[in-house]
């Protein structure tokens, strides 16, 4: 976007700028600066076209020219965009932006711009009927769709048009009494305008009833917050913003000279605190009981009959329930390490101990001969079973029994 003055800029080039910044502000959410700049352009247009006396009231679309056509999207331009300034005062922006709507639809209607259609509804007050306003709707929708691809249409026209010029010009020269058909496209920037005015005719009279909506909810809320007098005014929020952080303060200083419950670690107790059959204040010696999910009167009191019995053990869950807590679990299974940790390590200490010598009986008399004499029979039993097996080799006898024998 270009950046200058505006009172410098010809009417042209400030109506393309204050249209630059429109279509900007529409398509995203923009910044409450550009919309500053959008307004205060388009109203220096407004000013210039009045000045100037482009239009009058007893003209008609046909009376005006080509070029001024454009310039009676100024005041629609400029109804959408002061509907997107931010204020304090809702209702305010609204009305204004009405305002402005409702003097272009008036203008466009002095112009014979508007369709019958609506001409009919705004003189009989509006349709009642949801029928009527769904209809209205449904052909208001339906001008919006044809406009669009007409806008779509005369565009995709005018690049098919320039790519042949371009290819023309650059191929052949323009012959005399050409020229004049390839450059005439009055016709069809007057069919292009006047199609622009018609959507936003259309999109005019949608964004007026979506603002009048607005009005009255807004005005009816403000009436019911003066009427109950539930209206904030700023030294309330700040009032109460003051007592929570005074409240915020007074706690943290507090929490320093507060002792801290002591934490629960067992899960039973901690179930049996939450279901109320214990309180926090009580021991934390807490042995796990089973748990009876039958009628709370019944499991408070004691089980005096069978009947009793067979009804308090009605919601019993289909699972086996624990017989230990986490807690309990985890301190049985460190006691049986600890003990087999210790039996362990005396089993290696043992293991590195002189024991067998120191145990050995002393050697009696003619034991040496003896132990000589059993050596001797071993190694000739030995020596025979060797001869055997190199006689009679592994697997000889079942070779008729194998499948490949």
């Amino acid at each position: 976007m270009v950046e200058g003055n505006m009172e410098d800029l010809a009417l042209p080039a400030l109506f393309e700028k204050a249209r630059k910044i429109h279509s900007t502000a529409t398509e995203s959410r923009a910044d409450q600066e550009l919309v500053r700049k959008g307004c205060e352009a388009l109203e220096k247009c407004e000013d210039m076209v009045n000045k100037l006396g482009l239009f009058s009231a007893n003209e008609t679309k046909d009376d005006i020219s080509t070029a001024n056509l454009k310039y009676l999207l100024v005041t629609f331009y400029l109804a959408e965009l002061t509907e997107k300034v931010v204020q304090d005062d809702r209702i305010q922006i609204l009305k204004a932006s009405q305002a402005k709507l409702k003097e272009f639809i008036s203008f466009c209607e002095a112009m014979e711009l508007v369709p019958e259609e609506e001409l009919e509804t705004s003189t009989q007050g509006g349709p009642n009927s949801l029928a009527d306003r769904r209809a209205r709707k449904i052909a208001r929708f339906r001008r919006e769709r044809a406009a669009e691809v007409k806008l779509l249409e005369i565009k995709e026209r005018k690049e098919r048009r320039g790519r042949s010029s371009r290819a023309a010009a650059l191929s052949t020269p323009v012959e005399a009494g050409e020229e004049d058909v390839l450059d005439d496209d009055g016709e069809e920037e007057r069919e292009a305008w006047l199609t622009t005015i018609s959507l936003a005719i259309c999109n005019a009279f949608d964004l007026l009833e979506l603002l009048k909506k607005e009005e009255e909810m807004l005005s009816a809320i403000k009436e019911k917050q003066s009427k109950e007098g539930e209206e904030f005014s700023r030294d309330v929020l700040d009032d109460r913003t003051k007592r929570a952080e005074a409240w915020h303060r007074d706690s943290a200083v507090r929490a320093q000279y507060t002792k801290p419950a002591q934490p629960i670690t067992c899960a039973t107790f901690a179930q049996d605190v939450l279901e109320g059959r214990a309180t926090v204040s009580q021991a934390h010696d807490h042995k796990h009981q089973p748990l009876i999910f039958g009628p709370a009167s019944l499991v408070g009191g004691s089980l005096t009959s069978e009947r009793q019995r067979m009804a308090a053990q009605v919601f019993q869950p289909s699972h086996r329930l624990p017989t230990m807590s986490i807690e309990e679990a985890g301190l049985t299974e460190m006691e049986m390490m600890n003990t087999w940790q210790e039996r362990n390590a005396k089993l290696m200490e043992e293991a590195n101990s002189s024991w067998y010598k120191d145990n050995r009986k002393p050697p009696r008399p003619g034991a040496e001969e003896e132990d000589d004499e059993d050596d001797d029979a071993a190694q000739e039993k030995a020596r025979a079973w060797d001869d055997w097996k190199d006689d009679n080799p592994r697997g000889a006898g079942n070779k008729k029994l194998t499948p490949c024998g």
